[in-house]
């Protein structure tokens, strides 16, 4: 291994003989120089890896010639030591991106931290996260045997989704694959966990809060004491909440986080009027059969949102001033965010933005966006800097000067497709990959959670002997006609509406103005 090689920039560098000794001792290359001139022409030949500067020499003074450094190797290290403590001078270096800032006297240790933050921390920080989920590893698959609570499923996958961000910053490949395989078993186990389960959800008392209960149960009770703004971002994520969490946090503070459960299917014409309607799909067709729509119905199947959400709050009985918009489109954004103060005397604006599930479905129609989202961590990324060059944002930061409570949730996940599974339907058969309904569905049992009558788990029959089905884990369905196309056409793109952790378990966050 190469030795970390130090230029030591002071007009009084023989002083510094005992430090010098002690980091060769260590096994560092310490370059010295006199003056900024020096070190300039010597950083011309030598390659270093970090740099010790004195802040007060005779000739170029060391603010200088960190500008000059910078202008050479922008991404070089440099940390300045000085005799000053004036402020102007610390605000100098910081601005102009020093690594570091030390007052003299200095001792070796001081020297040895400095290098260790500035050279070793990455590797100091994969050692650390390594063996740290290297032990959590254990007990998570120990919980894996024993998780049996919609509580538990909720904790458990935010805990994976925790090791996923931290094992992505460091360089253990090794590590992120072992951590991918224990999801894959995580989404195995919940599949079976709701197979079990997901039928008694609409009948016991002991269920989590779900779509269609979410606006009464979580929603209504944060409405009494100052007006909201509703944000419902279309196929948002645990994980890509996470991403953009810090860019809101600077505007309002999080009072409160927690999980809901998605309906099945995971999918926007069902979770999301359920939000709206506070009804299951069975009752909203029952009820509303003008504004309901079934999966061969033809038109638009998520118009009336609006007309749902009015109906929910009459029946709930509450008297609110309230707007709603839907937001597909960078214009649309622009237009509401030029007219938001005008929202100012509403107790209520809910907005709902299609960005994330335009963003995932397009991803399997044009290879730009499959290049830019190859992965979770990109998806994430691209996530983050389309919320924070967004309208989204700007309406945010309008709502906290105007001292709105902000609600941010979503309708479902989205999860990354790899594997085929054969289907067989007739030509009425819903189209989606990830769910099928219609009648004599020909499947992997072993691959699906099957809903043989529909009215079980409050979902609408298209005719009498429909049933449903829902891929699990990273499934996606596939007819046998034109198969391999097909496949490889659609594996590795994000898709929604079957059942997994991803797309079924999703956040509620509630925030006050900073």
């Amino acid at each position: 291994m190469n030795k970390i090689t130090i230029l030591w920039v002071d007009d009084e560098i023989d002083l510094l003989k005992p430090h010098i000794l002690f980091l060769q001792a260590k096994n560092y290359e310490v370059v010295t120089c006199r003056s900024g001139q020096e070190a300039l022409q010597e950083l011309a030949s030598t390659r270093a890896d970090i740099v010790f500067l004195d802040e007060n020499m005779p000739g170029i003074s060391g603010l200088e010639t960190l500008s000059e450094i910078k202008a050479m190797d922008s991404s070089l290290p440099v940390v300045m030591i000085t005799k000053s403590e004036e402020e102007f001078i610390m605000e100098e270096a910081i601005g102009s991106k020093i690594a570091d800032y030390l007052i003299k006297p200095v001792n070796p240790n001081q020297i040895l931290l400095s290098l260790k933050k500035n050279l070793d921390h990455s590797r100091l920080v994969s050692e650390k996260t390594t063996a740290n989920y290297q032990q959590e590893f254990r007990k998570i698959s120990m919980d894996l045997s024993m998780v049996n609570t919609f509580k538990e499923w909720a904790d458990l996958y935010k805990k994976l989704i925790y090791w996923e961000l931290r094992l992505e910053e460091i360089e253990d490949s090794s590590m992120f694959e072992i951590l991918e395989s224990q999801k894959s078993e995580a989404n195995n186990q919940f599949g079976k966990f709701i197979d079990k389960n997901y039928e008694d959800w609409f009948d016991n008392t002991d269920s989590p809060v779900m779509s269609h209960t979410l606006f009464k149960e979580w929603v209504y009770p944060e409405l009494k004491d100052s007006p909201t703004l509703l944000v419902v971002i279309d196929n948002l994520r645990y994980d890509q909440w996470y991403a953009f969490e810090d860019t809101i946090t600077s505007f309002y503070k999080k009072i409160k986080e927690d999980s809901y459960f998605s309906i099945l299917p995971t999918a926007t014409q069902y979770a999301r009027n359920s939000i709206f309607s506070g009804l299951t799909p069975l009752d909203m067709e029952k009820k509303y059969p003008q504004w309901w729509r079934n999966d061969t119905d033809e038109g638009g199947k998520n118009l009336y949102e609006d007309k749902f959400l009015g109906e929910q709050i009459k029946r709930l009985g509450l008297d609110l001033k309230w707007e709603y918009h839907k937001i597909s489109s960078l214009r649309q954004g622009k237009q509401l965010l030029q007219n938001f103060k005008s929202q100012k005397d509403n107790d209520l604006t809910v907005i709902v933005y299609n960005f994330v599930d335009m963003l995932s479905h397009s991803k399997t129609e044009m290879e730009v966006i499959k290049e830019l989202a190859s992965n979770d961590k990109a998806y994430r990324s691209l996530t983050q800097s389309w919320f924070k060059n967004s309208p989204l944002l700007e309406i945010i930061q309008q709502a906290q000067n105007m001292g709105f409570k902000l609600i941010i949730t979503t309708d479902h996940g989205t999860i990354n497709v790899k594997q085929p599974s054969k289907v067989i339907g007739d030509k009425e058969t819903s189209l989606n990959l990830r769910y099928k309904t219609g009648r004599s569905l020909t499947y992997e049992k072993k691959d699906v959670f099957e809903a043989k009558h529909p009215a079980k788990i409050h979902l609408p029959s298209i005719n009498m002997s429909s049933s449903f089905i829902f891929a699990k884990n990273d499934l996606f369905f596939a007819y046998p006609n034109n198969y391999n196309h097909y496949v490889s056409y659609y594996r590795n793109t994000y898709q929604h509406g079957g059942v997994s952790l991803e797309e079924m378990i999703i956040p509620f966050v509630v925030l006050e103005p900073r």
